[in-house]
Parts: C-alpha cells; sequence; structure tokens
C-alpha cells in the first residue's frame, strides 16, 4: 500500500516530467537507425519513471557491447538526464518529506549513467 501512495504522489512530484524527459530522448533516439537500440532503452526506463518505489536497480553488469553502448549513451544523452535527476533529487531531498522521492531520483541518476547491463527487479 505504501509503494502505491509513493508511486501516485511521485507521478505529481517528478515522476511524469522525468518520464517525459526519458520518451523524448527515446524519440530523439529514434531519429535515426543506429540508435534505435538506445532509444528502446529510454523507453524502458521510462516506464520505470512512472512507477520507481519497490523496484531495485542493479548496475554495473557490463560486456563488452554493454560497455561500448555505455560509453556512446554518455556522450550523447547520458549526462544530461543524470544531471536532470541528480538536480531533481537534490531539490527533493531539501525536506524531510521528499527524502524518499529524492532517493529515487538518485537511483535514476545512476541508471542514466550506465543503461546498459542494468537489472530493474522487484
Amino acid at each position: 500500500m505504501m509503494h502505491l501512495l509513493g508511486n501516485i504522489i511521485w507521478l505529481v512530484f517528478g515522476g511524469l516530467i522525468s518520464a517525459l524527459f526519458w520518451s523524448l530522448a527515446g524519440v530523439l533516439c529514434m531519429i535515426t537507425v543506429v540508435a534505435i537500440p538506445l532509444g528502446l532503452q529510454c523507453f524502458k526506463i521510462a516506464g520505470l519513471t512512472l512507477t520507481p518505489f519497490a523496484k531495485k536497480v542493479e548496475l554495473g553488469h557490463l560486456g563488452a557491447v554493454n560497455l561500448l553502448a555505455n560509453i556512446i549513451w554518455i556522450l550523447l544523452l547520458g549526462w544530461e538526464l543524470c544531471l536532470l535527476h541528480i538536480t531533481i533529487g537534490i531539490l527533493m531531498s531539501i525536506t524531510i518529506i521528499g527524502i524518499p522521492f529524492g532517493k529515487q531520483h538518485f537511483k535514476l541518476a545512476g541508471l542514466a549513467l550506465l543503461p546498459f547491463g542494468a537489472k530493474i527487479g522487484n
């Protein structure tokens, strides 16, 4: 029940905006044929940003292809989305009530830098 309430409040205070930015990044990547895998990853993460509570993200399961994809990702869009989540996370963490939401943004900031090879689970 708390996760449902957290996700509903999350949508109002930044979740929809985050999902919009991730979706926009996905659309930009889909314009070129080469960046379609990057765009697909953006849409997966956009779905995660809609309901991040009760979901775990494990970073660092890198192979050669995932490492190369993460490097390209960081150069193109990753650093901007990471900066967005860090900024919103800091703003949310100013108040005690906003700390859980700030923690979710910090989780998404790490995912914004290294989306390929990350595992998302419950």
